[in-house]
């Protein structure tokens, strides 16, 4: 049953918002952060993540952000551009605001960390005036990520951008991905997550990000129930996601689909999201049924737990399908699937 309705005659398949960062990964891991010489350097930021994800999936991608007016912001804008994504909505900060960095710290298989510098960072210095209502009619979806939210005026482009797509028929993702920096207080985490996800066709996030987001005025519901209450609002798809147990999506039709991850070595604890999120929403845009969706999307983030970057890392569609298939040899045909 198709729970969304896309308008295939648009020029863009996705636009996702908010956040483009810098990742710098260490080559030698599994020690402390202060003992590691040597990093890479990746484009990061869950957004610009999920843009490169679907775009090595075969879907057209655009972005609405803003980049530091420097080198940095030079080399995300050219990666983009590599990945063959339209960075036409890309703008420049224009008061001296720095990229948004991550220091990941990997100690061993099971423990990771980031380190995050976001103070006077370029993403959360979008304007409103910069997200055009032609652009965004111009997609079949919009993705919103929760961090664009955080602080002004990024907050008030990112909202604007859902009310445009609302206006002209492009589905609204809000992806709550919540980050700690930068929020004042769980009130204000509240508030803007409940404000963005009133206009969403589909929701996702951990269990943890939807009990930010109900604080005040939804606390304690299960994962039936917060489907129920957004199924109450806009959202037709609600996927609740729970870590190494797996991720369930509810359907306004009263389904759920669970899914569980591929088992696989994992390198880092992070990324998998982002990986999750391209394939899934990508299967949507396919027609794909909600479980395949699932199965793809649980697929992509396994391989990309158990890599060394994030966007770079990416897999095509081909590469997901051929990983389900030797998984499946391994462990059995509903290996991933409840």
């Amino acid at each position: 049953m198709p729970y969304i309705e896309f308008d295939k005659e648009r020029a863009l398949d996705v636009i996702p918002l908010g956040r483009i960062a810098i990742d710098f990964n260490p080559i030698d891991y599994f020690k402390p952060w202060p003992q590691c010489e040597t990093f890479k350097k990746y484009v990061g930021g869950s957004p610009a993540n999920i843009a490169v994800g679907m775009s090595r999936l075969g879907k057209k991608s655009g972005f609405i952000g803003c980049v530091s007016d420097d080198q940095m912001g030079d080399y995300c804008i050219q990666y983009f551009e590599g990945e063959g994504i339209d960075t036409s909505h890309v703008m420049r900060a224009r008061h001296g605001e720095s990229l948004g960095l991550a220091f990941t710290e990997i100690l061993d298989r099971d423990t990771s960390s980031l380190i995050m510098y976001r103070d006077n960072v370029a993403d959360l210095s979008l304007e409103p005036e910069w997200v055009d209502e032609a652009y965004i009619k111009s997609a079949r979806m919009l993705v919103v990520s929760g961090t664009a939210l955080a602080r002004s005026p990024s907050r008030e482009a990112a909202l604007k951008a859902m009310e445009l797509a609302r206006k002209n028929g492009t589905v609204v993702v809000f992806d709550i991905d919540y980050r700690a920096y930068t929020w004042r207080n769980a009130d204000e985490i509240a508030l803007y997550y409940t404000a963005a996800a009133r206009q969403a066709d589909i929701i996702m996030g951990s269990r943890e990000e939807y009990d930010l987001t109900d604080a005040l005025t939804h606390p304690g519901l299960d994962d039936a129930q917060t489907a129920e209450r957004w199924f109450g609002e806009n959202a037709k798809i609600v996927v609740i996601k729970h870590g190494k147990k797996g991720s369930t999506a509810y359907t306004v039709d009263g389904r759920a689909y669970g899914v569980k991850p591929f088992p696989v070595t994992a390198l880092k604890s992070f990324g998998g999201g982002d990986g999750y999120g391209s394939a899934f929403l990508t299967g949507l845009l396919d027609g794909l049924e909600i479980a395949e969706c699932l199965e793809i999307g649980s697929a992509s983030a396994s391989m990309l737990v158990a890599s060394h970057g994030c966007s770079a890392d990416m897999p095509t569609m081909e590469q997901i399908r051929e990983f389900i298939v030797r998984e499946k040899e391994c462990y059995g045909e509903m290996i991933a699937r409840v």
